[in-house]
């Protein structure tokens, strides 16, 4: 068979990722410290764009008939792109999968970047930091995969967050395999990382000192219990060495890092202003948006005039009015599309979270992000978006939206919200004898008098992430 060349016409249909969607994208996700900056940036970028001097609180009713029809005659005089319209019913999460696949980027002259003093620098992550390291590591094949997966289950502060039995029960390996892969990840950096516990973490960061602090770590492995509890001459009859020694060493300890993972952590300081305030009045529940700082918009008039006027001015002129005036209206559509999806997204969760409300956090109901979809006619991918980084001032306490997702525990014959759960085991741990507490099994069978009836390793999960101790831990003697 020859080879040969031939054309072909192929008729495809693709949704084609406007500056415009982008933008309204962006609008939707941002919080509200950040869409009032993302509007003041408009503000000194299109000169069509002014500050209304209405002061008025937003509700969920359309814009009023006068101020509607100015918008029709506007875009009838710009010939607005109507396939823009109704941006958030776009399934995003199948078109950002498929968007760019036959997409091939023009290749550019090395002369048009920018100078490398200006190219903001990278910090990456823990996770990323530690696969860097594994790909540059001697470990290869299956060993490399269990690596993956033991770094996969490090969180923030670099403790390993499963155990060996159930890392090598997950990866159909033995447990001794998976042991010695974890302490080739232990040998990363930072010194500490992929540690068990805390005494693991600081025993590992004590042999990695130059040189290694051999009575430091002996206190770390022998004498841990102890130290901890600050009985230095028990420690010291213990390792049969000096009070004065004892003590050198545990300023050294004490310069350790107990959060390794944390000096790879990207994150600054986060002040949470609410987007949402939800008031109760009588025995209903009020939406007000915040609109402190948020600046209404509107079209300059005498831009409108402008483009009114036949003739006037240049066509270059007229056609940076016409580019701006439709970048100014999308804005303007986008920012009231964006306050009536977030201002519904906010009723239907009290619609299903009424109880939480009413009579706190025990009455919080399992709820999907489908669930508040299906009840406002919009896609999941919407509601995710509005749901992530807001926070909501209710009567009983500051939220960030996705706190009212849930999944669901058996309670009973009924399902109950993990968050509930949380809270029951919390309320059995402060009410505990603080002489006996409450081992993990001691509170699974205190849970199912209740009616909630979960695993031990259930409790232990819950227990960690509400950063409570082990029973052992708990124990006071005196």
């Amino acid at each position: 068979m020859a080879l040969e060349i031939k054309q072909q016409l192929r008729q495809t249909q693709q949704l084609v990722m406007t500056p415009q969607l982008q933008q309204a994208i962006k609008l939707l996700q941002y919080n509200h410290l950040e869409i009032v900056e993302a509007l003041d940036l408009e503000l000194k970028e299109n000169p069509l764009l002014e500050v209304s001097s209405l002061d008025e609180p937003f509700t969920d009713k359309d814009q009023d008939a006068d101020n509607r029809n100015d918008l029709n005659k506007l875009e009838e005089m710009v010939k607005e792109d109507r396939s823009e319209r109704d941006i958030f019913d776009i399934d995003w999460e199948n078109y950002l999968e498929s968007y760019g696949a036959d997409y091939a980027p023009a290749q550019r002259d090395f002369s048009e970047r920018p100078p490398i003093e200006n190219v903001v620098s990278y910090k990456e992550n823990l996770f990323q930091a530690l696969v860097r390291q594994l790909r540059l590591s001697h470990i290869e094949g299956e060993d490399r995969r269990i690596a993956f997966e033991i770094i996969g289950n490090i969180n923030d502060d670099g403790y390993l967050e499963m155990s060996v039995e159930e890392l090598a029960e997950s990866l159909q390996v033995p447990a001794d395999r998976v042991l010695r892969v974890l302490m080739e990840v232990q040998s990363f950096d930072p010194p500490g990382i992929a540690a068990r516990n805390l005494q693991e973490c600081l025993l590992n960061q004590a042999y990695a000192l130059e040189p290694p602090h051999l009575l430091a770590a002996k206190i770390l492995e022998e004498a841990f219990e102890p130290f901890q509890q600050g009985k230095m001459d028990q420690v010291a009859r213990k390792l049969k060495t000096s009070i004065d020694e004892i003590k050198d060493a545990a300023r050294i300890i004490a310069r350790l890092d107990p959060r390794p993972g944390r000096t790879h952590s990207n994150q600054d300081t986060i002040y949470v202003v609410p987007d949402i305030f939800i008031m109760k009045i009588g025995n209903e529940y009020s939406v007000v948006l915040n609109d402190d700082g948020l600046p209404r918009l509107k079209v300059s008039s005498f831009y409108q005039k402008e483009l009114h006027s036949n003739g006037s001015g240049s066509g270059l002129a007229k056609d940076y009015i016409q580019e701006k005036m439709r970048g100014a209206l999308w804005l303007i559509k986008s920012i009231h599309q964006r306050q009536r999806t977030i201002y519904k997204v906010t009723q239907s969760i009290i619609k299903f979270q009424r109880e939480f409300f009413d009579k706190g956090i025990d009455y919080l109901k399992p709820l999907i992000l489908k669930d508040i979809a299906d009840d406002i006619d919009m896609h999941e991918s919407t509601i995710s978006r509005v749901t992530t980084n807001k926070y909501v001032h209710t009567p009983r306490g500051i939220f960030e939206l996705k706190y009212f997702f849930n999944s669901g525990i058996r309670h009973g014959a009924d399902v109950i919200a993990s968050e509930s759960v949380k809270n029951q085991i919390l309320r059995i741990v402060k009410n505990e004898n603080p002489k006996k507490p409450a081992s993990d099994k001691q509170i699974v069978e205190n849970l199912a008098r209740f009616q909630i009836h979960i695993a031990r390793r259930t409790v232990a999960k819950y227990r960690e992430i509400l950063g409570i101790p082990p029973s052992s831990k708990r124990k006071k003697k005196f």
